[in-house]
């Protein structure tokens, strides 16, 4: 099997790129790192290409997936977890023709949908809660951060290669979408009069979820058809967003 040694080495400078936004975006492609993510993105046929480190004696051998091994001291500069299990893949995002998503989601329940959120940990955090609580798709508007970069893909557990995820350019293409897959828009804004528990948000909705500092957009609110709030007590006047997001992502499962 074919042992990466040198920095020139392509594989590695492709690697080394995928850990930036701008290659991630330019190759449509990103990495994951762990045996398990690893194993997950060759059994769902998106990983190119297998990395291990030298000397590594976990599974290395995927059908259909090309693996190479690579010296240590690069794999290091690839890693970007603090004790790695020195295994990652290169694996391809999907991408989605224009109404191909909206069909994908039609009919398949609710989705949620990521206005200008910036921490890592939320945006992996609410994807992957996503996933448990059944939802049938994530969309991403632009200016919220990357659902690929190292900390999303580890905060989300796997979730990244299980749920669609599908970003859209703005507010108002990402209603359009969401109602052409008659989904009705759900935005959450400590000002709405509606409390998240009276709200039915069992089926065929797209649950916006804004900005942790500043919210929703003002055109989710204005366009949303129905919002919704948690009740805060004491001097506690927000939550974490994810931890909101999960609250009412697992109403999907209240009857009545």
């Amino acid at each position: 099997m074919k042992t990466i040694n040198s920095a020139d080495n392509n594989t590695y400078r492709l690697s080394q790129q995928l850990l930036m936004k701008k290659y991630r975006d330019l190759h449509s492609k990103f990495l994951v790192e762990g045996q398990k993510m690893v194993a997950e993105a060759a059994a769902a046929g998106c990983a190119e290409l297998v990395i291990a480190v030298e000397g590594y004696n976990g599974k290395i051998d995927f059908p259909g997936t090309e693996t190479v091994f690579m010296k240590g001291k690069l794999f290091s500069k690839i890693a970007q977890t603090k004790t790695s299990q020195g295994i990652a893949a290169v694996v391809r995002k999907k991408e989605y023709a224009p109404g191909e998503f909206e069909t994908l989601i039609r009919g398949k329940g609710n989705i949620i949908i990521l206005d200008g959120l910036q921490d890592p940990g939320n945006i992996g955090t609410i994807i992957r809660t996503a996933d448990a609580a059944g939802y049938a798709g994530v969309i991403t508007v632009k200016g919220t951060a990357d659902v690929y970069s190292p900390k999303v893909v580890r905060a989300a557990a796997g979730s990244v290669i299980r749920i669609p995820l599908h970003q859209v350019g703005d507010p108002a293409e990402a209603v359009a979408e969401a109602n052409r897959a008659g989904k009705k828009i759900v935005g959450t804004s400590l000002d709405a009069d509606i409390m998240y528990y009276d709200a039915d948000l069992t089926e065929d909705i797209a649950l916006v979820i804004g900005n942790e500092g500043s919210g929703m957009s003002e055109t989710f609110r204005e366009m949303s058809q129905m919002n919704i709030k948690i009740p805060m007590s004491g001097e506690i006047d927000s939550l974490n967003a994810a931890v909101a997001a999960g609250i009412l992502m697992y109403q999907s499962f209240r009857k009545g």
